[in-house]
């Protein structure tokens, strides 16, 4: 393991003394960095001297470098930045590799042997290196070379099928769903390959494949969709399986519903919308059998549910021990008395804003939220720093490379 720089707040995280080179950029590779990061690893992420990582245009701006999409999936890093098609960059990346133990890359395949950082070529001067690879498709299949991108992975993957209600076009995610869980997969594979090079000193190639990750995703509508041998019905915010479970317009607003069980289900009609004589209804005796007849069922529940107002009804399917909620908007929630006692949004220094929101890690470790020790960084700020300690290169040599174009510095204090 490396003897990693630690901020003063990480020395008891799992990760302490596992560096990250992070040479990856947009979504998933980013998240897996981050991941680490969260957990205690320090994560160098190497950027383009002049536009950096392509989200750092993406979203709202934030100061001169950042942007709500950026700081989305930024946090707990340094950034350098360095030409790595420049000889000088390419040496400095490799001497990087060396202090480190894992590199993290989202080149199009091949993209990173042709740069010089494949993985045999860094395994040559870091035998023990944990190598994630993240890319649209298999690496050894026909399509290794295609550019992944979350939306047509979506499409190809049967995800965009399978969202929506059936009155819909096809319809994605709100968010890049694949690209989040394939940087989530890659952070799980780092871990195990960090659990295994302590009992062997080895290290490990980890592929990781967006397109995997997507029909992974599909689930449980994946599964019942081989045992049908056709594509399910969509359901919109109904549950394919379970019903009554999703959205319900109240006389007032809207809310969710999950009733998991017959037991729950008995208690819903009687002691919720008072309407015992449902329970006795054969049709709806059973979970499948609901499901069966969710045409029949589902519109007499929601004139049922019409008739309440919202904060009544959920306080009696709270008292009858049904999951429910409010349908909060996006700023709501994130306002919210829950998210301000949780601290999952922080308030931390920027230079230009003053102060920024970022995202807290959703972990909590022995009671503890895990923290934010590094908000999302400037283009390059721990360029000087980290390339100073870790390979001793002194101001004139630093000066120099940054007026061929290798690198940028953060500009002095005062």
């Amino acid at each position: 393991m490396s003897t990693a720089t630690q901020d003063p707040t990480s020395a008891d995280l799992p990760l302490a003394g596992v560096r990250v080179l992070d040479l990856s950029r947009v979504f998933a590779g980013p998240v897996c960095s981050m991941v680490l990061g969260d957990l205690g690893a320090e994560v160098i992420k190497v950027e383009h001297p002049g536009r950096g990582d392509d989200t750092r245009d993406w979203g709202l701006r934030i100061g001169k470098t950042e942007t709500t999409y950026y700081n989305s999936m930024n946090r707990n890093k340094r950034s350098i930045t360095l030409d790595l098609q420049s000889a000088e960059g390419l040496k400095i990346a490799r001497g990087l590799v060396q202090q480190c133990d894992v590199v993290i890359h989202n080149f199009k395949t091949g993209g990173a042997e042709k740069l010089g950082v494949g993985y045999e070529q860094l395994k040559a001067i870091k035998p023990d290196l944990i190598y994630v690879a993240v890319a649209g498709y298999d690496a050894s299949g026909p399509e290794a070379k295609r550019p992944g991108y979350d939306l047509v992975i979506q499409a190809e993957s049967g995800l965009m099928a399978l969202n929506g209600d059936a009155s819909m076009p096809p319809l994605k995610f709100g968010i890049a769903i694949v690209d989040l869980m394939t940087g989530m997969y890659a952070a799980q594979a780092v871990l195990a390959a960090l659990l295994r090079r302590g009992r062997t000193g080895r290290g490990q190639l980890i592929e990781q494949a967006l397109y995997d990750s997507g029909i992974s995703i599909t689930g449980y509508y994946g599964l019942e969709t081989l045992k049908l041998g056709h594509d399910p019905e969509r359901y919109g915010n109904a549950h394919p399986s379970i019903v009554p479970y999703g959205l319900y317009e109240a006389a007032d607003g809207p809310l969710i519903i999950a009733v998991g069980n017959n037991a729950q289900f008995i208690k819903f009609c009687e002691q919720v919308i008072d309407r015992p004589d449902i329970v006795q209804d054969p049709r709806f005796a059973t979970n499948v059998e609901r499901s069966k007849n969710r045409e029949a069922l589902g519109p007499l529940l929601k004139e049922q549910v019409r008739q309440w107002p919202r904060e009544l009804l959920l306080e009696r399917l709270t008292a009858s021990g049904i999951p429910c909620g409010r349908v909060a908007g996006l700023h709501e929630a994130l306002t919210s008395e829950r998210t301000r006692r949780g601290r999952l949004v922080q308030d931390m220094p920027h230079p230009v804003e003053g102060t920024t929101p970022v995202f807290a890690p959703p972990y909590r470790l022995d009671g503890q939220r895990l923290p934010i020790r590094r908000a999302p960084p400037t283009l390059g700020e721990g360029t000087r720093e980290v390339l100073q300690q870790l390979l001793a290169l002194d101001d004139e040599t630093l000066a120099r490379l940054q007026s061929e174009g290798v690198l940028t510095l953060p500009q002095q204090p005062g």
